[in-house]
Formats: C-alpha cells, sequence, structure tokens
C-alpha cells in the first residue's frame, strides 16, 4: 500500500522547502518508497477529520494501511524503521543515528525556532532589542558544538543517516540569517544534503505544489 502524507496547500514559505512536509518527502525518496500527498488548507487543519490524524491541527501526517502518525520525528522514525535506507544495520550505529534524530529536533532546532519567533511574530515588541542577541547566542552555542563534533566529517556519525536528514532540515532554516556562514563545516554539510538526489526531488515536489499558475 501507498502511504499517504499530507502538506499544506500552500505553505507560508512558498515552496523554499522548510515547510515540515519536506523533510517526510524526503526521508520516502531516500528509501525509495512511492507516496500519495493529500493538500490540506488553514482551515481544513482544524476541521475533525484531520483533527483526528493531527491532535495539534498541524501537518504532516502519515497514513499506511492502518497505521496513522503525526509528528515529523515519529514519522521519519517509522519510515526508517520500516525500511532500508535511513538507518545503520549494527545495533550501535543505528541506536546512535536516532540519538541524532532527537538531537537535531530537541537541542538544535529550539532556538532555531526562537529566532522565528523573536523577529517576526514579536518583532515589534519593545522587548526584542534586548532579547535577539540572547537568542543568537543560543543558536551560536549550540552550532559551535555542533561544528566541532562534525569536525571534517562528511556526515555526523558515518553514513548518512536519518539524523543527517533531519539535521540538514533544521540548519536550513538559518540560511537567510547568514549565522550558518559563521561555520564553514556546517554550510558545507547542509550543501551536502541538498545536493543528494533523494533531497532534490523532495524539494522540488514541494515547490511544485507552490508554484504560481502559469
Amino acid at each position: 500500500m501507498i502511504p499517504t502524507i499530507t502538506a499544506f496547500e500552500r505553505s507560508p514559505d512558498g515552496g523554499k522547502g522548510l515547510a515540515r512536509d519536506t523533510r517526510v518527502r524526503w526521508a520516502l525518496e531516500e528509501v525509495g518508497q512511492s507516496y500519495d500527498t493529500r493538500l490540506v488548507s488553514f482551515a481544513a487543519m482544524k476541521e475533525p477529520a484531520h483533527m483526528a490524524l493531527h491532535p495539534f491541527g498541524q501537518i504532516p501526517t502519515f497514513e499506511e494501511g492502518g497505521v496513522a502518525i503525526f509528528e515529523t520525528g515519529a514519522i521519519i522514525l517509522h519510515i526508517a524503521q520500516t525500511r532500508d535506507g535511513l538507518l545503520p544495520k549494527e545495533a550501535d550505529a543505528r541506536a546512535r543515528a536516532v540519538a541524532w534524530m532527537f538531537a537535531a529536533l530537541n537541542t538544535v532546532e529550539p532556538p532555531i525556532l526562537d529566532l522565528t519567533i523573536a523577529r517576526i511574530v514579536e518583532g515589534d515588541r519593545p522587548w526584542t532589542a534586548e532579547r535577539l542577541p540572547l537568542v543568537l547566542d543560543r543558536i551560536r552555542a549550540r552550532l559551535g558544538l555542533l561544528s566541532f563534533r562534525l569536525r571534517d566529517a562528511e556526515w555526523l556519525d558515518g553514513a548518512f543517516s536519518a539524523g543527517d536528514l533531519l539535521m540538514v532540515s533544521v540548519l536550513l532554516r538559518l540560511r537567510m540569517s547568514g549565522l550558518l556562514d559563521e561555520y564553514e563545516n556546517l554550510a558545507a554539510y547542509v550543501a551536502r544534503g541538498e545536493q543528494r538526489p533523494a533531497y532534490r526531488r523532495a524539494f522540488e515536489a514541494q515547490l511544485a505544489v507552490n508554484a504560481p499558475a502559469a
């Protein structure tokens, strides 16, 4: 059975690959799994049918047979555990790859998302000028340690894994800020992720949904 994922009918990022369905598309492309996409509007995301799949009314969701999953990390972990290509066979290496998945979402991404909130959502608040440098410092602290860990390696722990997929996806959110350019090896790491054929297919699929009509 071909899985079905949900994605924005019109993504807030305009097809730049930052919406979280791109991460799931990338994972499916890496393992060679075809899939269907059900596009949902912002209104439909809050309707009972979608809320039954995602209790917080967001995207993406993943359905395959009797399995219905929400949360990007959980979806990608499921894909990686049920198909070859995203997790090592050896048990210890597999456990480390899963740890990097959690690190990307729980340790590296939160301060990056905080930057979006500080600049866009709270940009006109009186405390922004004082808060923004603190947010930037927290991001640089994470990036500095990640850069030190990666050093000159191609990927985080041997071969490309789901941990790299999520870490690259998270770091991509920093491109417009210029922060990524402060760490040469991290910028190169993200570029390697973007050059993977599976990522390009996922990116183009998300872009096609959001491309303006001719």
